[in-house]
C-alpha cells in the first residue's frame, strides 16, 4: 500500500489556520459601512473620564462659575428697608410748624407780628401790642394768678384796648378775650372754642374778626 503524499514533499504548502481564520477576524471587528458604531478600541484623543483635573485632562469639564451676590445698600441692610422704601420714608418726613414751637416762642416770633400786620391793614396805624404775663383786668374777676396776655391798644391816648388770654400757656388750650374803651372791661368771653387746631392763621383771623364785630377797624 503506497504512503500517503506528504504536502512537504510534495512541494506544496498547507494552508495556514490563521489565513483561514483572519477574514472572519477582520469582519468582526471592522467597521460597518451601513451606520456609524462605537467600539471598545481605545482613542488617542478621547479624554479619560476618571482625569477630572484640567491639569491632567485639558478636555475635562470645567465647573460653572458661582455667580457674585450682590449686596445690599449698608443703610438698607441696617433698617431692613429696600432702598425705594427708605427714600419714600425720608421724603415724608416734614419740618415741624411754627405751631410746634413752645409757647412763648411762637406767640412773640410768630403770632405778634402777623397780627399787628393784620390789624394794620385794616386801618389802624397806631397799634401797640404787648405780650405779658399778669393778672386778668376784669371788675369782680377774683383770681390772684396770672396768665399770659396779649394786650393791644391804639386811638391815640389807648382808648381802644383788647386783651387776649392764655390762661394754659397753650395755644391749643383755653383761650378768653375782653376789651374795653377807657375802663376796665366787664366781661370774659371765650375764644375760639369750637376749632379742633388752632394755627397761626386761624388766630390772627379770628381775632380780627372779633374786633371787626365790635367796629373798631376800618372806618369805625
Amino acid at each position: 500500500m503506497a504512503d500517503p503524499t506528504n504536502h512537504n514533499q510534495a512541494g506544496e504548502v498547507a494552508p495556514s489556520t490563521v489565513d483561514k481564520q483572519a477574514p472572519s477576524v477582520a469582519e468582526e471587528h471592522a467597521p460597518s459601512t451601513d451606520s456609524p458604531e462605537a467600539t471598545d478600541l481605545p482613542t488617542a484623543n478621547a479624554p479619560d473620564p476618571k482625569a477630572a483635573n484640567s491639569e491632567d485632562n485639558p478636555n475635562a469639564a470645567k465647573p460653572a462659575a458661582a455667580s457674585p451676590k450682590r449686596e445690599k445698600p449698608a443703610a438698607a441692610a441696617a433698617t431692613g428697608e429696600k432702598p425705594a422704601a427708605a427714600a419714600k420714608a425720608a421724603k415724608k418726613e416734614k419740618a415741624p410748624s411754627v405751631e410746634d414751637k413752645p409757647f412763648v416762642e411762637f406767640i412773640e416770633q410768630d403770632y405778634l407780628p402777623a397780627l399787628q400786620k393784620a390789624i394794620t391793614q385794616q386801618g389802624v396805624q397806631d397799634l401797640q401790642v404787648s405780650f405779658a404775663k399778669q393778672k386778668v383786668p376784669i371788675t369782680g374777676f377774683e383770681s390772684a394768678e396770672e396768665c399770659w396776655q396779649i394786650i393791644g391798644s391804639w386811638k391815640e391816648t389807648g382808648q381802644r384796648q383788647f386783651n387776649l388770654y392764655f390762661p394754659e400757656e397753650d395755644i391749643q388750650g383755653k383761650k378768653g378775650f375782653s376789651c374795653n374803651e377807657g375802663k376796665k372791661p366787664s366781661t370774659l368771653e371765650s375764644f375760639l372754642i369750637d376749632e379742633r387746631k388752632i394755627t397761626l392763621d386761624l388766630l390772627v383771623y379770628g381775632l380780627v374778626q372779633r374786633l371787626g364785630g365790635q367796629k373798631w377797624l376800618g372806618i369805625n
